[in-house]
């Protein structure tokens, strides 16, 4: 990981640039920058960074005791394959809060990115219901 770092320190967190990155990705291009913002103050988030600079993110949503969701993991484009995403995801499935508890986190197009941490895909088991603002545009 050369000098990059991993933090769960929200402080540090890039806002502007988060938002931008979800922005252009498939699942999170129709948040508005204030429900990113509370969504990060309602997780667990891990930033990447090179120096000052942010570059990868990951939310986790939890319980604390049975389960977690792990959502919005992205790198920065400039520094995708670099093995940096795996370090990020390492951090979290093996953090003390969340390496005993059942990870879940949904993906269109990463499942063998995630098979390589122990993640299973159950598609028959799982329901997802699509919020109103998405539903009634």
């Amino acid at each position: 990981m050369n000098n990059f770092v991993i933090s769960k320190d929200k402080s540090l967190l890039e806002l502007d640039t988060i938002y931008s990155w979800l922005q252009h990705s498939y699942w999170a291009s129709k948040r508005s920058k204030n429900k990113i913002k509370k969504s990060i103050e309602n997780s667990v988030c891990y930033g990447v960074y090179d120096g000052d600079k942010q570059i990868g993110f990951a939310r986790v949503i939890t319980d604390w005791t049975v389960m977690y969701w792990l959502c919005d993991v992205i790198i920065d484009e400039k520094y995708r394959g670099q093995g940096i995403g795996k370090k990020l995801i390492e951090e979290v499935i093996h953090d003390d809060d969340f390496k005993d508890l059942f990870g879940y986190l949904g993906t269109k197009d990463a499942h063998t990115f995630y098979e390589a941490f122990g993640f299973v895909q159950e598609q028959e088991k799982v329901m997802i219901r699509t919020p109103d603002y998405l539903r009634n545009e």
